[in-house]
């Protein structure tokens, strides 16, 4: 017997039927021994199928039975943490908290293990109080119950969790069966259980003595059981009702390992039995109802996809968008898979029929991410556009069709015979955000002739509205003009109403209720000695890039130490760690200081298939280790969840790059927990740089929440990097002018 641990698997095949004759149509007077063979064939397939529809209801019961229990245990210890002062809150404040808990009750669990008799008889304590006193406990546990968002925290050794993830494994091996062939079965099944006993009333030497009538109804059931079990077979019915029969749940350590692989897949599952919740109106990005209604009404054909795909709703949903709107941008948070939102958009296209074009044009980086991805999770062809043969592969792509995946830098190659896809991806679109580059050029050519265009995008405004209107004018010129500066903060809802045909984004915390805890630390350190003096002599020179790397000059550097002390914890707690970094120097000595144990560094020469293999080493490493990456490579494109620490050497001058580095590690399939270290060292560039960085993502949140434009993005004003660093040199130069060194950390 087969055992199934993989929720996104296919279903096993079996092998065929063998020495069944092909049932013919109607018989009016059949032989014996035909009869026989076909009530033979029929009694297995009426039980096969009748096993099929109850184990698919069966697989499905348990699953929802199984999240009942880890709900209602999560909500049990939700309020098993919830201390008894709580109850004052929702009591009017007469729940005698204080004597509840002298008298051992510290918590709205043991109220509700108390209940109203044992309360009644504390001192103080009525039948009137006692009542309202567990009213107040019941109101919290229902309230707890009902905002309860739902995560599978990765502990083997939860029982309930356990056998939630067993049910789940089940059910992805006989959901396929259940999409397909679920209602088909149970037909199937009544159909045969009517028609079999007719056909016994009938046949061999009954025959001789049945009455015309009882003939006539026996050969018009044989006709149709022979009918049902030919379209049975033809349909991949029977095959699958014999399939299901290998199913087993696997053991408790496959599942958990399982799980940690691939915990979106299992999300995914659990979501097609059960709502997990989640903003309805979040998931559809807070469009117009015209749209969302537009969009709901188009269908989705996934069926170019492979089961290793299962689409989450609000995935669902931007594929729709892409397909409904044509030309639009697609700027969801980061680690909520805009790339298989986009895969599963071509898919649906290229079932139309031909060999329609797709083109995806995208960094180096992540170029190979992208073949990976669409070879994975769809039966389209794909093709590389880069290197020395781009050109012979361009021309075969065009011949046979499917997904040609390309670079910005490669674009020459198709530009001057544009193809016309019949979808356009353009992944990180705001590398084109400036009208006069080369590359923006050539993917304005691009996108004219394409059917539809898809602009990929987690900060489609990285510093001022204008940014985000160029990217809107190479998609719908139309609709560019009302982005304008007169739209700017005052008129934000004109904005956001302007930007809605075009622009689609939802936030990690609105559709992803079972992302971990993010944790994030700011780890406030003071100069020592000789980065003290580094940067005092940065500080005079006007030097801002030096600046911002004096925190790692020397091995005792107060940064450096705190740098190796966290990765150095986290390593002992079975942790892996991403540090990441603006400065290739900076890198260099981080590596240098955590020796063997680093991988990297990861820098912008590192070429393409170099970063990702370095990626899957590090994930694939047996002990926790360090992952080394300059922020501009490694924070774009790769996926790194297999860490779950990230340390920050310094802010960035764009917040929109630190949030793209941390949604490499917390993302959709991330299980643990991320912890975000961010090194900053007290009166420095350090300082200045997040006082005056967070004025700028105040201005920009008035646009980004639940609201049609990026949250991600972050400012909608010009904050341009050269204004602020002479701002910061000039601050930093009055403030060393007026006040004494201070290099030697205090005694507290």
């Amino acid at each position: 017997m087969s055992t199934t641990t993989d929720p996104a698997a296919p279903e096993t095949a079996s092998p065929p039927e063998t020495a069944q004759p092909r049932e013919s149509g109607e018989q009016t007077a059949p032989t014996r021994g035909s009869a026989r063979g076909l009530l033979r064939r029929a009694s297995v397939a009426q039980q096969r199928a009748a096993q099929l529809a109850s184990l698919v209801q069966t697989a499905r019961v348990e699953v929802e039975d199984a999240y009942a229990q880890a709900r209602q245990a999560q909500v049990t210890r939700a309020i098993a943490e919830m201390p008894v002062e709580r109850l004052r809150e929702v009591a009017d404040g007469r729940a005698r908290s204080a004597s509840l808990a002298e008298h051992g009750y510290a918590t709205v669990a043991d109220v509700l293990r108390a209940g109203i008799e044992q309360l009644q008889a504390l001192p103080g304590v009525g039948e009137g109080t006692a009542k309202r006193i567990v009213a107040a406990a019941e109101h919290l546990a229902a309230t707890t119950d009902e905002t309860l968002q739902f995560r599978i925290v990765l502990d083997p050794t939860n029982v309930e969790n356990t056998r939630l993830l067993r049910a789940l494994a089940v059910w992805a091996a006989v959901r396929h069966a259940a999409d397909r062939h679920g209602e088909h079965a149970g037909d199937l099944a009544q159909q045969l259980a009517t028609d079999v006993p007719l056909i016994h009333q009938a046949t061999g030497l009954r025959r001789l003595f049945a009455s015309p009538r009882r003939r006539r109804e026996a050969d018009a059931a044989l006709g149709r059981v022979s009918t049902a079990l030919h379209a049975a077979r033809a349909s991949g019915l029977l095959q699958a009702a014999e399939d299901v029969q290998t199913v087993r749940a696997p053991s408790d350590d496959q599942v958990w390992r399982d799980f940690e692989r691939q915990s979106a897949a299992y999300y995914g599952l659990l979501g097609e039995v059960v709502p997990l919740g989640g903003d309805v109106a979040a998931a559809e990005g807070y469009l117009p109802a015209e749209i969302v209604e537009r969009v709901n009404a188009q269908r989705l054909d996934t069926s170019k996809l492979k089961d290793s795909l299962r689409l989450r709703g609000y995935q669902s949903f931007g594929a729709r968008f892409a397909l409904v709107q044509r030309r639009v941008i697609l700027g969801d948070e980061m680690g909520l898979g805009k790339t298989v939102q986009a895969i599963a958009a071509m898919a649906h296209l290229a079932t139309n029929g031909g060999k329609p074009l797709f083109l995806v044009v995208c960094p180096a980086s992540v170029l190979i991410n992208w073949t990976r991805e669409i070879a994975a999770h769809s039966t389209l062809p794909v093709t590389t556009l880069h290197g020395p043969d781009r050109v012979r592969e361009a021309a075969r792509w065009r011949r046979r069709g499917g997904v040609a995946v390309t670079t910005f830098g490669s674009l020459g190659t198709l530009t001057r015979t544009p193809p016309k896809p019949a979808l356009l991806v353009v992944d990180e679109a705001h590398y084109v955000k400036n009208p006069a580059a080369k590359r923006t050029r050539a993917v304005r050519k691009l996108a004219t002739g394409a059917e539809r265009v898809l602009f990929l995008s987690g900060t489609p405004m990285e510093n001022r509205i204008e940014e985000f209107q160029s990217l809107v004018g190479q998609l719908r010129p139309d609709l560019a003009p009302a982005m304008g500066r007169e739209h700017g903060v005052p008129g934000v809802r004109a904005f956001r109403r302007a930007a809605a045909p075009v622009y689609l984004r939802r936030n990690q915390a609105d559709v992803l209720t079972e992302l971990p805890e993010l944790v994030q630390v700011d780890e406030w350190v003071r100069f020592g000695p000789e980065d003290g003096a580094a940067y005092r002599a940065a500080v005079r020179e006007g030097n801002f890039m030096a600046m911002r790397r004096a925190g790692f000059v020397s091995p005792r550097s107060a940064k450096l130490v705190r740098l190796v002390e966290l990765a150095e914890e986290a390593m002992d707690n079975g942790r892996k760690v991403v540090v990441f970094s603006y400065f290739r120097d900076v890198l260099g000595v981080v590596t240098a200081a955590l020796g063997e144990r680093a991988y990297g560094p990861i820098t912008g020469e590192t070429p393409t298939a170099a970063r990702q293999q370095l990626v899957d080493e590090f994930t694939r490493s047996p002990r926790p280790a360090v992952l080394v990456s300059q922020i501009e490579a490694g924070g774009v494109g790769l996926n790194i969840q297999a860490a779950s620490v990230v340390i920050l050497c310094e802010p960035q001058v764009k917040p929109s790059i630190e949030a793209q580095a941390i949604a490499r590690a917390h993302r959709m399939g991330q299980v643990r927990s991320v912890q975000v270290h961010r090194l900053l060292t007290q009166d420095s560039v350090d300082q200045r740089m997040l006082e005056m960085l967070d004025a700028k993502q105040q201005t920009f949140d008035a646009y980004v929440r639940q609201s049609e434009i990026a949250q991600a993005a972050p400012g909608a004003v010009d904050v341009a990097e050269v204004q602020l660093a002479r701002t910061i040199v000039a601050r930093e130069q009055h403030r060393l002018a007026t006040e004494p060194p201070d290099d030697e950390p205090s005694d507290a």
